[in-house]
């Protein structure tokens, strides 16, 4: 599986796989879309329908290492929750359309599911309580042990020991720190048996530290989802945000919590406004 590209970095005119760009243009149409609560294994076949490509497709994929699986009684097997965090990788890859798409699909199959469709917005799941100006943490443990903490004053988080090992556990496989500095911490897996409801939080370092990128990273996102595609959809709608232009220079320069959410909710109002004209 390819490690995750940065945000805005890696356009999809020169995604390094053909498949790999088809596949990202049938999810992200709402009318191709089949996102759906997934408990078993995926089969070569499911896999193929879920994706909207051939099943040679995917074979290509998955014998190229592109694709995570593995090989039961001599069949191809696929995790669900494998094939979210591949398609989780696929966010950062993404333009502000084809995000936006991402968003209508989940929407979309949460309408056919009867599932509650929206989102919200951000500054929704954001409270000011739940943002920190700045951080006081000055390494990469001492963010997560801070971040977590941050997140147990909201109310909603009700053990936080599970949470922290878990985000330990997800940035000790694969870092979550971005070239642009922020890092999008989080469980492997949506860890719904612990949380009252879905939500972030925000930190930021009074200076940059090492988390695990070249860059050193001062924004720190906590996100605790409920579920996969919800985790998808928040990660969709973050990542809109931080490729706008002029999101990150907000969240550098606002020093008091209560206006850092309010000028964040404005900025998401504006930005949805916009796509929705």
């Amino acid at each position: 599986m390819l490690p995750p590209a940065p945000l805005g970095s890696w356009p999809l005119s020169a995604s390094p796989c053909l498949v790999d760009n088809q596949v990202w243009t049938h999810l992200s149409d709402p009318r191709n879309c089949l996102w759906g609560s997934m408990a078993a294994d995926f089969d070569l076949i499911a896999l193929a329908r879920y994706l909207h490509i051939t099943e040679g497709q995917v074979l290509k994929l998955v014998e190229r290492g592109l694709l995570p699986g593995r090989k039961v009684s001599g069949q191809w097997r696929f995790n669900p929750g494998e094939i979210h965090h591949w398609l989780e990788d696929r966010i950062g890859a993404a333009d502000m359309v084809d995000l936006a798409h991402m968003e209508q699909a989940l929407e979309l199959a949460a309408n056919r599911e009867g599932r509650a469709a929206s989102l919200g917005r951000i500054s929704d799941l954001l409270p000011s309580t739940a943002i920190a100006l700045p951080l006081e943490a000055r390494t990469r443990g001492g963010v997560i042990s801070s971040m977590v903490e941050l997140a147990t004053f909201t109310g909603w988080l009700w053990v936080p020991e599970e949470m922290e090992d878990a985000i330990r556990e997800r940035e000790n496989l694969h870092s979550t720190a971005l070239e642009n500095g922020v890092a999008l911490l989080h469980p492997r897996r949506p860890m719904a048996d612990i949380l009252a409801q879905p939500f972030l939080c925000l930190g930021r370092t009074s200076k940059g530290i090492p988390f695990g990128n070249r860059q050193l990273t001062d924004l720190f996102f906590l996100i605790a989802s409920i579920d996969d595609a919800n985790h998808l959809h928040i990660l969709a709608r973050l990542s809109r945000l931080l490729s706008s232009a002029g999101f990150l220079e907000l969240l550098r320069s606002e020093q008091s919590p209560v206006e850092m959410h309010a000028k964040i909710a404005e900025f998401e109002a504006e930005l949805l406004g916009e796509l929705d004209e």
